[in-house]
């Protein structure tokens, strides 16, 4: 038994979920909003996961059947980027908002989280407020482009491993 509550607290570790939440929490005068609400909101590790696993296939499906209209660029652009929100909130139950939103922060993905947050509002004010298809399309192109750039910020070397990949592919010499 106690092996197997050391593998849970070892995998708590890993996703980065606090092993005793109730000591992590500052004294009352230094807490901050995210403290605060982490505080209100703590859930269990089997609730974190349901929400996690909720949060993500509400996302996916969003995203899935934004596919569905594709040929209405408005509708397929508000569906896409409501799924990614949804699925990127996610994450947010395995390791909470505050940490979630320091990770995005951090100086390694600081412009990743840039650009995919900016082709966000992007591909939105050009669905719901420009009504352009094409815009709508280029916007959702490069909302596409900064969550794959983003998530590669995750994985160690993965985005200079992706950009040799594609440095070695298109360097052509005339």
């Amino acid at each position: 038994m106690d092996t197997m509550r050391g593998a849970l607290e070892r995998a708590k570790m890993l996703v980065g979920m606090e092993v005793d939440e109730e000591s992590a929490l500052p004294p009352p005068e230094e807490q901050s909003f995210f403290d605060d609400v982490t505080r209100h909101c703590a859930l269990t590790t089997t609730q974190r996961l349901y929400g996690f696993a909720i949060c993500l296939a509400a996302g996916l499906t969003c995203t899935f059947l934004a596919m569905l209209v594709f040929f209405n660029p408005v509708k397929f652009g508000v569906t896409f980027t409501l799924g990614n929100l949804m699925a990127l909130g996610s994450t947010a139950f395995l390791i909470g908002p505050k940490r979630q939103f320091d990770m995005m922060l951090d100086s390694v993905r600081i412009y990743a989280t840039a650009v995919y947050i900016a082709s966000i509002i992007i591909a939105l004010f050009c669905a719901l407020y420009v009504h352009s298809k094409l815009l709508t399309l280029l916007a959702i192109v490069l909302e596409f482009g900064a969550l794959v750039w983003y998530s590669l910020s995750y994985i160690p070397f993965a985005r200079s491993v992706v950009s040799r990949v594609m440095t070695s592919c298109f360097d052509t010499e005339f």
